[in-house]
């Protein structure tokens, strides 16, 4: 640490944060990557609340970081593809008067 002062009359000296006006500078630029920022995408309720849920969680990635988005992104496909292959998927049998084969009941020879 130095003892010298400036003598009366003598200009301050700026340092790099502080410009000559006295005003202090301007933040440099970070190059550090910015935090996570929501989107602002509207999603439109679809009716179908299965998708809608899964559609809600897309939401989940405006709170991480871009290389936390790919779970969120693969989680929703695979829960919509679940949903797809379930309209697929052969209806329950409905249950009809005690001793009448469902049409959808294997377990009897139906050729008869």
């Amino acid at each position: 640490m130095s003892d010298w002062t400036p003598e009366a009359g003598t200009p301050p000296v700026s340092t790099p944060d502080e410009p000559e006006d006295g005003e202090p500078a301007a933040a440099a630029p970070s190059h550090e990557p910015a935090g996570p920022a929501p989107l602002g995408i509207v999603r439109t309720p679809t009716g179908h609340a299965a998708v809608d849920a899964r559609l809600e969680r897309l939401a989940d990635a405006d709170h991480l970081p871009a290389d936390g988005h790919i779970e969120v992104y693969e989680d929703v496909h695979r829960g919509l593809r679940a949903e797809l292959t379930s309209l697929d998927a052969r209806p329950a049998a409905v249950p009809g008067p005690p001793g009448t084969p469902s049409a959808y009941d294997n377990t009897h020879d139906h050729r008869s």
